[in-house]
């Protein structure tokens, strides 16, 4: 999901929660889109209050690929065309008024961005990442079976996995491996620019 879609239904999170009745059209309509998984949908489902499904639902949302936001919209049509056109107006007042580029809000001086970074870098950004740190990989190139063998080598060091793979990226585009590239793929994953203004400044 896109990152601003991400923001959106983070920001009016408890809105939504308050006002959509998650009953079968939304869920069955989503399920019918595969953006919902039979476990997911039964997950949802299973929760005891109107609240909580609709808690459920907003979790499992951001996770489930670039067009679940738009099914989502849809899904709002029928029943709930005033949650619709709440959210598309919030998106369309967010992009009208764009924030700063994420280098910018990082403030990562321009000379660093088109360098590689060094393995110093690489080893502080190792230290704060957490759980996202396999999908920045990922975004970065690397594959399932790379992952693994970062895992294999240093089964009970997070912070080794992780640095490996970040060496292996670097090595294996050499000067394509840039910190701007790296910042891109960071900003997927949701890493805040405070954490990256620790390891780049």
């Amino acid at each position: 999901m896109d990152p601003k879609h991400k923001k959106l239904l983070r920001s009016l999170r408890l809105h939504l929660a308050d006002e959509l009745l998650v009953g079968d059209t939304i869920v069955q309509y989503l399920y019918q889109e595969e953006i919902l998984t039979q476990s997911q949908l039964e997950d949802i489902q299973s929760e005891s209050s109107n609240r909580d499904k609709a808690l459920k639902l907003l979790d499992i949302l951001p996770t489930r690929g670039v067009s679940a936001f738009h099914h989502f919209i849809s899904s709002l049509e029928k029943e709930f065309p005033w949650i619709k056109d709440t959210l598309l107006q919030k998106l369309s007042e967010e992009e009208s008024d764009p924030p700063p580029p994420f280098t910018v809000q990082c403030g990562v001086p321009d000379h660093i961005l088109l360098t590689v970074p060094t393995t110093q870098h690489l080893n502080r950004l190792a230290e704060y990442l957490g759980p996202e740190w396999k999908s920045v990989l990922l975004d970065l190139g690397l594959s399932s079976a790379d992952l693994y063998r970062c895992c294999a080598d240093h089964p009970f060091a997070v912070q080794s996995q992780v640095l490996t793979g970040l060496v292996m990226w670097t090595q294996r585009n050499g000067r394509k491996a840039t910190v701007q590239r790296l910042l891109q793929s960071l900003q997927t994953a949701d890493v805040p620019p405070s954490v990256l203004q620790q390891v780049f400044m």
